[in-house]
């Protein structure tokens, strides 16, 4: 079977490699990611991996794996900032509160779709400009839902969450290994399927 990752994000590849899992392509769909008029976070970012996963043209012997990250404040859904600005009022949006992560993955044969979302809680503390600005200037809000990767340096913003820690940085790897075993995916031996 062939690993075809459906997305650029080079923190997915990482985690894949993590659990064992090598893709033999990485492909970039082409999808609209704007939400639409009312949708959930939960639904938006579910409808965004099937979207993805339906993007790339299977063939018979190919797993494909999309997925997508949303941070969510209530019913606001805060993707991938446009512009400096942008980031800025989201990490101003996000100090000092609890916010929601949600990470859809959808893993695609030519007979089936698995999927499955994970939903992490976070809390980060109260940013004085400076922080928000320094952050700014680190660049590591580009391409990233909520303008933060907590991976990076946001995660001294963060004193806790609840949920999966992978899920946020892009991937929750327990839930995406065991979708990954219900498509027949065959893992490096070195870390085996049986578990």
């Amino acid at each position: 079977m062939r690993l075809v990752l459906a997305s650029a994000s080079p923190q997915r590849k990482d985690l894949l490699l993590q659990i064992g899992a090598r893709p033999d392509r990485i492909l970039c769909p082409d999808i609209d990611e704007t939400p639409l008029v009312g949708e959930k976070p939960r639904h938006y970012c579910r409808r965004l991996a099937t979207e993805k996963a339906n993007a790339i043209d299977i063939t018979s012997g190919d797993i494909i794996l999309a997925a997508d990250t949303t941070v969510a404040v209530g019913r606001l859904i805060l993707g991938k900032p446009e512009s400096a600005a942008m980031a800025q009022t989201f990490l101003r949006r996000l100090s000092g509160r609890r916010h929601r992560v949600i990470t859809a993955v959808a893993v695609k044969t030519v007979a089936y779709m698995w999927q499955r979302d994970v939903l992490t809680v976070v809390k980060f503390c109260h940013l004085s400009d400076q922080d928000i600005n320094a952050y700014i200037r680190s660049g590591e809000w580009q391409g990233r839902a909520g303008a933060y990767g907590i991976q990076g340096k946001a995660g001294r913003f963060i004193p806790w969450l609840r949920g999966s820690f992978t899920s946020v940085v892009g991937l929750p790897l327990t839930e995406t290994f065991q979708l990954l075993k219900n498509a027949g995916y065959q893992f490096d031996r070195e870390y085996g399927a049986d578990s």
